[in-house]
């Protein structure tokens, strides 16, 4: 590992999270990280989803209840004990708060990736994934609904062919997929690049993600022993995923 990639990088110094929350720009560097631009990207849709479910719970909390219609004089009747809604939309509104609460907080929750995850996502300093990925790290990305929604493929497979890419130091992997998360249904095979110290080998079984617009994987996960508990992680997340919309450009 390089000294570089130990000292994380000048742009390292404002993480992705922050960078969204300012709305500032990127510091210098990060433009041509992708594990950075990923994180930045992730966190970007989380508190645009974060805000339209707060804008939700403020209107639901703040819209007064329609006046209930004023009936006609009856003979007094006896009540029968127990709780009943008074006509108009305050059952409607709860609701409402609910529902924009749970999504809120899911958002939120998501947030926690980036945290965790920072700007590294065993990335090397070329841009590829790093062969070598911490399970923690993996967790953090795979299992996050924000990943999830703006992510082009993830998938498990098997690596078929590793050739080098004429002209650069990248290689060409050709994966046969046996499992696609998303989308649902996914080419027999697939291919990507990735940097020639990263890349794995013919035969090896690979847990891969790959962003939106990206040719190269930002998470890469060789061998069932570390892909086996990332599995129910993303299967938990993709549920969330499918409600969310990217708003990666």
């Amino acid at each position: 590992m390089s000294a570089e990639h130990e000292s994380h990088g000048p742009h390292e110094a404002v993480d992705p999270l922050t960078a969204a929350l300012t709305g500032g720009p990127l510091p210098p560097g990060a433009g041509a990280d992708p594990a950075y631009l990923a994180a930045y990207r992730s966190a970007r849709s989380d508190l645009a989803l974060l805000r339209r479910h707060l804008d939700l719970i403020a209107e639901a909390v703040a819209e007064p209840p329609a006046p209930a219609p004023v009936a006609p004089e009856r003979p007094v009747r006896r009540r029968v004990s127990g709780r009943r809604w008074a006509r108009g939309r305050r059952p409607r509104a709860l609701a409402l708060g609910a529902f924009a609460a749970a999504a809120a907080a899911s958002a939120v929750f998501g947030l926690g990736w980036v945290l965790s995850q920072g700007a590294g996502s065993g990335l090397d300093a070329g841009g590829g994934a790093g062969k070598e990925v911490s399970s923690r790290g993996a967790a953090s990305v795979f299992g996050t609904p924000g990943y999830l929604a703006c992510a082009r493929l993830v998938a498990e497979g098997d690596v078929r062919q590793v050739r080098r890419e004429p002209g650069s130091d990248r290689d060409r992997v050709t994966l046969r997929v046996t499992r696609s998360y998303r989308p649902a249904k996914a080419d027999a095979e697939v291919t990507f690049l990735v940097e020639e110290s990263a890349a794995p080998g013919p035969g090896d079984h690979v847990l891969v993600g790959i962003g939106r617009h990206a040719a190269s994987p930002d998470t890469l996960v060789t061998g069932e022993r570390d892909i086996a508990p990332l599995r129910d992680r993303i299967t938990g997340a993709l549920a969330a995923a499918r409600s969310l919309t990217c708003e990666q450009p």
